[in-house]
């Protein structure tokens, strides 16, 4: 019987953990991270540093939680997401709402008290902007909505450029930039062969209404804009040569990839593309820490 019970608190936790889509928290750490280190000059102690990115990491799980509990019957019709807990029925919609709720109270004490209440505001800032802005006004209405909820994917290193320095400085709108570039053709790789998914849901993705072949252009242009983009921060002189090489050779690799999958044409040119792009930005972000670290 205590097997039995130690099981189902165990498959209740991972259900709550999923909620928060954990795959894509370790993006606020490697994106918040190097903006501390850039915006400080220096490594911040870890006292200051651990509990800022557990705090951000929180208002991020928040968000991606409340997104769940809004988007459980879109969820639902789609091959890909009907088995996550809320339209597969392991959690109630209510106990979702809460858990999320209490994760951003939870954010927002956390970072008001380590870094002050200005980082607890753009923190809060970043979870309404993703529910509200994002995903009930603008996912469901807007093709473009990748582009737009970028921004929301780009909140960490705002808040971490605030936490270090009280105001949004060249450090943290570089990152901010990377990773809001770099979103739009990650999302419409995955939309490109997902695209009879988000079609029986209702969204309108970018191949569901300007086609595939505008899509693939659209993807190749984004791919063509983050060159300068994560340039930016050696040519500035807040990174050396060692990230250098590396976004040379990452923005080497995910624009040939771009151009490839718009001859191709495929869905497996899309699934390579959507994999690309996560090796590009972890690689970058990875680059930076080394970068700073020597």
């Amino acid at each position: 019987m205590a097997d039995t019970a130690s099981l189902r608190a165990g498959r209740r936790v991972r259900d709550y953990v999923d909620l928060t889509k954990p795959r894509l928290l370790p993006l606020v750490l490697f994106t918040g991270l190097p903006v501390m280190v850039m915006a400080s000059g220096s490594w911040p102690p870890l006292s200051f540093a651990l509990p800022t990115l557990f705090g951000i990491a929180l208002a991020a799980a928040s968000a991606n939680a409340l997104n769940a509990y809004l988007e459980r019957e879109l969820d639902g019709r789609m091959e890909r997401t009907r088995g996550r807990p809320l339209p597969s029925g392991k959690l109630a919609p209510q106990s979702a709402l809460i858990f999320g709720s209490s994760l951003g109270v939870a954010s927002t004490l956390v970072l008001w008290a380590v870094a002050g209440p200005a980082t607890a505001g753009v923190a809060v800032a970043s979870i309404l902007y993703y529910v509200f802005v994002y995903t009930i006004w603008l996912k469901p209405r807007s093709a473009w909505n990748a582009v737009v909820g970028g921004a929301a994917g780009a909140a960490a290193p705002l808040i971490a450029d605030v936490a270090v320095n009280g105001s949004v400085g060249m450090p943290g709108l570089l990152l901010f930039a990377i990773v809001f570039f770099w979103q739009p053709p990650h999302v419409w790789a995955i939309a490109l062969y997902r695209k009879a998914d988000y079609q029986a849901a209702g969204i309108p993705m970018l191949p569901n209404v300007i086609g595939d072949e505008g899509t693939r252009r659209w993807t190749l242009l984004c791919a063509l804009g983050l060159v300068p983009v994560t340039l930016a921060p050696g040519l500035l002189g807040l990174l050396g040569p060692l990230y250098m090489t590396v976004a040379v050779g990452m923005n080497a690799w995910f624009v040939i990839s771009s151009v490839q999958l718009a001859r191709r044409r495929t869905d497996a040119a899309a699934r390579r593309l959507f994999h690309v792009s996560l090796v590009y930005l972890f690689s970058l972000c990875l680059a930076m820490l080394i970068d700073l670290a020597v």
